[in-house]
């Protein structure tokens, strides 16, 4: 005979688990439209405030202390480092180098020369270093952007130093040898090469761009674009202008030349080394403030003795100074200048400000073995731009 079972209670049924209950989702508990951009309408005002308020701090700051590039640059990077980390690195520091530039202008313009024309690779760096708040001054040629500081009508000027594909710039090495500026700033800059034109690439006849973009992009062009001519032009931004007055040429430029120019970008990133990047100079009339982070840059020229460049080199290893560039460069107009063992001037960068004691000393040892010594500046090392 089968057992009944026993009756259902709650003393013998197994013990339930808890289920969470979750806050019902109404709609008073997310703000509305309405109120989210009010938050965002004050939010702005308060913005537009601050802005203010910084630019009657600066203008105070300039009656008692001259405006140095270095300030400028720290500023931007100061507010950065404060950042939430709600808003990309790269966002915040072009919004703060806007607000720093914006804030420099409204104490008096603040000039800045590069090598023109506009969206050149020079403009786009003057843009990144200082804000387009800035007073950017296109210029024809190095030595010109030399000028413009030298003579006081633009504050600082930003030119090419080296190339991670071609080396030194020659214009601007000849520039500091006949030039009182001081170097107060670095800008390294990424280049990103891109193919513009009007049209489908089955319909370039022509490529033009500057020839050290022509040579850094020529095996991409070989791959993708074979037969087709190459001429060189004067500027990345004459080759786009020159691209969007006839469809048959395509242009290598920047994609911002093309947005000028109207023109479609067909590829981007051509450049063959992908770690393509330009090294630029700031040029001012004063060196820049010590950071903790900084390098010199030196010019020198010694006797023409065996030994004698191993034994200037010795004197940075004997202080433990490291050094991250030299290059030799024939004295302009001197007899025999070249390789047929005329008189040379050295260009070197190393770690460390010329305030700092090891430095210094390093510097007046370097001085008795020296025909000439000229210390072209210290200043921050800085992070590559774009």
């Amino acid at each position: 005979m089968a057992k009944k079972k026993p009756p259902h209670s709650a003393a013998n049924s197994p013990p339930s688990k808890a289920v969470a209950s979750s806050p019902a989702t109404t709609p008073s508990a997310t703000p509305g439209i309405r109120t989210l951009r009010a938050e965002i309408a004050k939010l702005d005002k308060q913005i537009a405030a601050a802005v203010a308020e910084r630019a009657e701090q600066v203008r105070q700051l300039a009656a008692q202390q001259p405006t140095a590039e270095s300030r400028l640059s720290d500023l931007a990077v100061t507010a950065v480092n404060q950042g939430s980390g709600a808003v990309s690195d790269a966002a915040m520091r072009a919004v703060f180098r806007e607000v720093v530039a914006a804030s420099h202008a409204a104490v008096a313009p603040f000039r800045v020369a590069y090598l023109g024309p506009e969206d050149s690779y020079s403009h786009l760096t003057a843009i990144a270093r200082f804000g387009e708040a800035s007073e950017l001054t296109p210029v024809s040629t190095i030595a010109a952007v030399f000028e413009e500081v030298a003579c006081g009508s633009c504050a600082l000027g930003v030119v090419p130093l080296e190339n991670s594909t071609h080396g030194r710039v020659t214009d601007t090495l000849e520039a500091f040898s006949k030039t009182e500026v001081q170097i107060c700033g670095e800008a390294p800059m990424r280049i990103r090469h891109c193919l513009l034109g009007q049209g489908p690439r089955s319909a370039i006849r022509r490529v033009i761009s500057k020839p050290q973009a022509l040579s850094q992009c020529n095996h991409w062009l070989a791959e993708h674009l074979p037969g087709v001519e190459t001429t060189p032009a004067s500027s990345t931004s004459e080759a786009a202008a020159l691209a969007a007055a006839d469809p048959r040429i395509a242009a290598i430029a920047s994609e911002q030349a093309g947005r000028r120019h109207g023109l479609e970008v067909l590829a981007k990133g051509i450049e063959d080394q992908h770690d393509n990047i330009t090294r630029f100079a700031v040029i001012g009339p004063q060196s820049g403030e010590k950071t903790g982070d900084d390098k010199t840059a030196l010019m020198f020229e010694i006797a023409h003795e065996p030994g004698s460049l191993a034994d200037a080199m010795a004197i940075f290893k004997r202080r433990g100074l490291n050094m991250t560039w030299i290059e030799s460069f024939p004295i302009p107009g001197s007899r025999g200048a070249g390789a047929d063992g005329g008189r040379y001037l050295f260009f070197i960068e190393l770690m460390g400000h010329q305030a700092e004691v090891r430095v210094r000393r390093a510097i007046d040892s370097l001085q008795k073995k020296c025909v000439l010594l000229r210390v072209l500046g210290s200043y921050a090392r800085a992070a590559v731009l774009g």
